[in-house]
């Protein structure tokens, strides 16, 4: 009987193991199959994405994770956030497959920098990259051509030698790049210098890229067991049929997206400025001081990180300011007219997009701001016309020729009901109570009347 005992729990001890070594086999696929994560780069690249693409790969380099895939899609923009991305990606312990997708997609002036600062630069067919240069500051004569006199020539050649620095050095850092990762630095020269562009298939011909991807499964698939640097070590890349993760931008991504966005800026800004002159024009008011000074205050925020033209700002005050001042001065639509050619040119001239392409208030916005200014004119103009035909209601004006009936009197003086108020009053004749009387001037708080006699009840304001 012991022997059975013993057998039975034999039997129980291995089946125990059996089925613990099983499910331990099973799960071994799972947790060895790479992981990798998608970070969207849609759009401008401006502060909120920015520290979106920074955030995302912390966390990923947090996770662990086998690789990162920044999937773009850009026209450009700011330096400052063009470069922050590039850091976080020269910093990050995983490497970093930059993709331009999907189809039709670009990487353009920014976009071209992040793509040559990837371990791994991948395309998408009938995708495009390039036209990286910087801000050109053109100068208006030739340089070294100015005289101690010539102010602008001076001018023109301090703008030239400006704008060969910014083109150097943008050379210097795209090169430094292209060497990082053994890709063709004379065309990344060719691009900031000369603004010129590439095809995806072009790119790889010139080895400006690595790879041609037509999704991102093949991307995965082929970058499979590549060895790339990263962190100056060797790191071979385990990426087919790897768990793919999407990293979703979060609110405060989002928000931050949302305020700097040129057309959003714009909108802020006008809120804020017509809130206050509502709010100053109505004291007492208070909620369109309020949502005018919230509105100018997050544009002000956007306007730290924007590529603003201040100049465009200061024709758009003035503008402003000229079709209010259309309403209180007589210039017969000159003042008015005035503002709104400075609203409009202001507003084209908001942002700077030689500078950052992409940040551009809509025209379509434009336009339907300029419509609301000239109809918002307009009808405070006919308000004013209208009011100023009306017969005066109050203050001294009004009371001249406002009949009443006398209610106490004493001699030439007495009190009397005008306008159902008890006024006191002086005649050169002596009242009596219940005359009729109209008003001839006013002393102070001293009404003159003069008699109605009689008849004249009919006539009586009270």
């Amino acid at each position: 009987m012991s022997l059975y005992r013993l057998f039975f729990f034999s039997l129980i001890l291995f089946a125990g193991l059996g089925l613990g070594l099983f499910s331990q086999l099973a799960a071994q696929p799972e947790a060895s199959s790479p992981r990798i994560v998608v970070i969207d780069l849609e759009g401008p690249i401006g502060p909120a994405v920015g520290d979106f693409v920074k955030r995302s790969l912390q966390k990923a380099a947090d996770e662990q994770v086998d690789a990162a895939v920044l999937r773009m899609n850009t026209p450009g923009g700011l330096d400052s956030s063009m470069r922050d991305i590039i850091q976080a990606i020269l910093d990050s312990p995983l490497p970093v497959i930059s993709y331009v997708a999907p189809t039709g997609a670009r990487a353009a002036s920014a976009g071209t920098y992040i793509l040559y600062a990837s371990h791994v630069a991948a395309m998408a067919p009938s995708t495009n990259l390039g036209a990286a240069t910087p801000v050109q500051i053109s100068g208006g004569g030739p340089l070294g051509g100015a005289g101690d006199d010539d102010k602008e020539g001076e001018k023109a050649a301090s703008e030239d030698a400006m704008g060969r620095k910014i083109v150097n050095d943008a050379v210097a850092y795209i090169r430094g790049l292209a060497e990082l990762h053994g890709r063709n630095a004379e065309w990344a020269e060719e691009s900031v210098r000369e603004g010129a562009s590439l095809t995806s298939s072009e790119a790889l011909e010139k080895n400006v890229i690595d790879i041609i991807a037509e999704d991102l499964d093949s991307l995965l698939s082929t970058v499979d067991g590549r060895t790339v640097k990263v962190l100056g070590k060797e790191h071979t890349m385990h990426t087919a049929d790897a768990q793919i993760t999407h990293i979703e931008a979060d609110w405060r991504t989002k928000f931050l997206t949302a305020i700097t966005h040129p057309n959003v800026v714009y909108i802020l800004m006008l809120i804020g400025v017509y809130g206050i002159i509502f709010e100053l024009a109505n004291p007492g008011s208070f909620v369109p001081g309020i949502i005018g000074t919230i509105s100018l205050l997050i544009a002000f925020y956007a306007f730290q990180v924007l590529p603003v033209s201040y100049v465009g700002v200061a024709l758009i005050l003035f503008g402003m300011a000229l079709m209010v001042a259309e309403a209180f001065v007589p210039s017969f639509g000159v003042l008015g007219i005035g503002g709104l050619i400075a609203f409009v040119f202001g507003s084209i001239l908001l942002f700077d997009t030689d500078i950052s392409p992409g940040f551009a208030v809509s025209p379509a916005l434009i336009a339907a701001f300029a419509i609301l200014s000239i109809l918002l004119l307009i009808f405070v103009l006919a308000m004013i016309l209208k009011a100023r035909k009306q017969k005066v209601v109050s203050g001294a004006e009004e009371m001249i020729g406002s009949m009443g009936t006398v209610k106490t009197s004493s001699g030439t003086t007495g009190y009397a009901w005008i306008h159902s108020e008890l006024w006191k009053v002086r005649s050169p004749q002596p009242l009596q109570p219940g005359q009729q009387v109209r008003v001839t001037a006013m002393d102070g708080l001293t009404l003159e009347v003069e008699s109605m006699g009689e008849g004249s009840e009919n006539r009586e304001e009270r």
